[in-house]
């Protein structure tokens, strides 16, 4: 039999180095593909029929053959699957339909978006400062982005919403809240969990504490069972209840303003009360894991950060808070659960 020309045949293709910068090199435009088809609605166009690039291009504005090589990138890692010249769904890829009861089709999408690109592409600053990009780009931080400009305030309130259903699931699944009087939820934006919280537990009654813009933005949740206060939690009193609440909130803020947060809840809170505290707790295994490269994502857009739970107990204890568990739940987030100490 004659040797194969084929020299590739022969490699030991086994992984080493190489294949490890370049995977992780890989996943920036594997990300990115990612973002883009949830901006155009791909997903929403395929429905459970097997449909072709060009049928796919042709029901969402783009171009056929640049969408076929983004899909076939994405069917790589398993968003999407591919069959020839076909393409179907795979359950990554229906999360991306707005129809998804658990949708990430508008929180994917930021990645991609304008403003994300920009901040990234300003990233040496953060790794030479430790501030983040945002205060490049305008002194005034990240929040007052979103308050100067209506339109990044509504992209942003829609990729929170998407990004807190399946969180949103997850803590109900993984915590029962029937025993909780008042909850207040601080800085709870639209209110997603808090309202989902009340609907499940019948006897609780919740506050939505937030800044006024986003209270205005909230107010048709307003019900007998769940008020709205507005404010601003690093000036203004917080409501006195037995529980309060707080998702994703503290990563946003670098130690001292974290601290700040927590001291004013605990001067509002009577002595009986309890704290949850829904974050992306970072593991202590030395492996991958979404919360280290969300870590990346805090700082660059408000120097804030992701924490181990030793982190989270540090801060609680500082605050005068004690830890009690942390209870994983299905989702990226865990609950804190702390009491006053």
């Amino acid at each position: 039999m004659p040797a194969s020309d084929d020299h590739h045949a022969a490699l030991d293709r086994r992984p080493g180095p190489f294949d490890t910068l370049t995977g992780v090199l890989g996943g920036l435009f594997v990300g990115h593909c990612l973002a883009a088809v949830a901006r155009f609605g791909i997903a929403d166009a395929l429905d459970d029929t097997p449909r072709t690039a060009e049928e796919l291009a042709e029901a969402t504005g783009v171009n056929p053959e640049a969408l076929g090589r983004v899909l076939r990138l994405l069917a790589a890692h398993g968003v999407f699957a591919a069959d020839s010249d076909r393409f179907t769904h795979t359950g990554a890829s229906r999360m991306l339909r707005s129809d998804h009861p658990q949708s990430w089709r508008d929180f994917a999408a930021t990645f991609g978006s304008e403003s994300t690109v920009k901040r990234l592409a300003y990233f040496d600053y953060s790794l030479q400062t430790g501030l983040p990009v945002t205060n490049k780009l305008n002194p005034d931080g990240f929040f007052a982005i979103l308050d100067s400009d209506p339109e990044a305030g509504r992209v942003f309130d829609a990729a929170m919403a998407s990004k807190a259903r399946i969180q949103v699931a997850s803590v109900l699944a993984a915590y029962d809240f029937s025993d909780c009087g008042t909850i207040a939820d601080i800085g709870g934006g639209q209110g997603h969990l808090l309202q989902a919280v009340v609907d499940a537990a019948e006897r609780t009654t919740g506050i939505l504490f937030d800044l006024p813009p986003v209270i205005e933005r909230a107010a048709e949740i307003a019900s007998d069972r769940l008020t709205l206060q507005p404010g601003d939690f690093f000036k203004d009193p917080l409501p006195a209840c037995d529980t309060y609440m707080l998702m994703d909130v503290i990563h946003d803020w670098d130690v001292e303003r974290a601290t700040a947060i927590l001291a004013a809840v605990r001067k509002a809170a009577p002595p009986h009360a309890r704290l949850l505290l829904v974050e992306s707790v970072i593991p202590d295994d030395p492996g991958p894991d979404w919360s280290k490269a969300m870590d990346i994502v805090m700082l660059i857009h408000t120097g804030g950060r992701q924490r181990t739970r030793g982190e989270h107990e540090s801060l609680l204890h500082t605050c005068g808070f004690r830890l009690k568990r942390v209870i994983a739940t299905a989702s990226d987030v865990s609950i804190i659960e702390a009491a006053c100490a």
